[in-house]
């Protein structure tokens, strides 16, 4: 058997152990908190025109 076919896991037979629930690092809270807020903005007006022009182009 050449070390090409071999599995990367070792000489267990290619399993792996069950995966933990990996902690979430501190700064996930503020980029899930930051991303919410932006989602929660009221669309610019220039947004709107420029959505509205485009749609009567239709």
């Amino acid at each position: 058997m050449s070390a090409d076919s071999t599995s990367a896991s070792g000489k267990d037979g290619g399993k792996l152990p069950p995966k933990r629930p990996a902690e979430k690092p501190d700064w996930s809270n503020g980029l899930r908190q930051l991303y919410d807020s932006v989602l929660d903005e009221p669309l610019p007006d220039a947004f709107k025109d420029l959505l509205s022009k485009l749609d009567d182009k239709d």
